[in-house]
């Protein structure tokens, strides 16, 4: 239970006071441990989940058992919430990308305080709809541009989600995420490690020039910046 000050969770600190005092009693504070499996596709979602740090990702698993990423969740919105609104089961897998912390609901009590307060349900609303538009722009980009620019608009994301440039990532894992083969992850990388975009050395990888990959990236970079803002806006 929060007992303190707000967590740093996007979605909680803009919430009103009154709705703030609605979910704090319910709030638990949880690890989130690099693999741990928070929900599975084609299962009710059982709890909610706020991140102060870390990414969830959220995942289609395709007959061969290869997960696709489809959008990343971690201070800036929600893992779950839109099954605080309707308890549907889960279209997705939702796991834990990068380890981190944050808080948890149980899903039938967040959906009393959704019923209760049209403000708090709303900013549920919108954080799934940011979600939303970057799983639709995740599955633009993965049919049309290049492995280079999807992996440079990839690690930017991840940089503003953990507000840093060092990330603890191996190229198997990244290979899985974008969807292609470990050998194509290695040649990225390497391009752009001597183009001294990035340092790469044995699962650790650190952002080295910030404005020259950002070049490298394709649109749907700004793009899902751009959707989430207005969504943010029309709040």
């Amino acid at each position: 239970m929060l007992t303190s000050t707000r967590p740093s969770n996007f979605v909680l600190t803009s919430l009103s006071d009154s709705d703030f005092l609605l979910v704090k009693p319910h709030l638990k504070s949880v690890e989130l441990a690099r693999g741990t499996v928070l929900y599975e596709s084609g299962e009710p979602i059982r709890r909610v989940y706020f991140p102060d740090s870390g990414i969830i990702s959220s995942v289609v698993e395709l007959e061969s058992g290869q997960p696709i990423e489809i959008a990343m969740i971690g201070r800036d919105t929600v893992a779950g919430g839109m099954f605080a609104m309707d308890g549907k089961i889960s279209l997705n897998k939702g796991i834990v990308q990068l380890a981190g912390s944050g808080w948890t609901v149980d899903v039938d009590k967040l959906r009393a305080i959704s019923q209760q307060s049209p403000t708090f349900a709303r900013a549920l609303i919108i954080h799934e709809q940011i979600v939303f538009a970057q799983a639709q722009q995740s599955a633009a980009c993965n049919a049309v541009h290049s492995l280079e620019e999807r992996m440079a608009r990839w690690l930017l994301y991840v940089r503003n989600l953990i507000d840093g440039d060092t990330m603890q990532l191996t190229q198997e894992f990244l290979s899985q995420i974008l969807g292609v083969q470990r050998s194509s992850v290695s040649l990225v990388a390497a391009r752009l490690q001597q183009r001294g975009l990035i340092h790469y050395r044995r699962g650790r990888l650190e952002i080295s020039h910030l404005e020259n990959l950002k070049g490298v990236a394709c649109e749907c970079y700004d793009a899902v910046n751009a959707h989430r803002e207005r969504l943010l806006s029309e709040g």
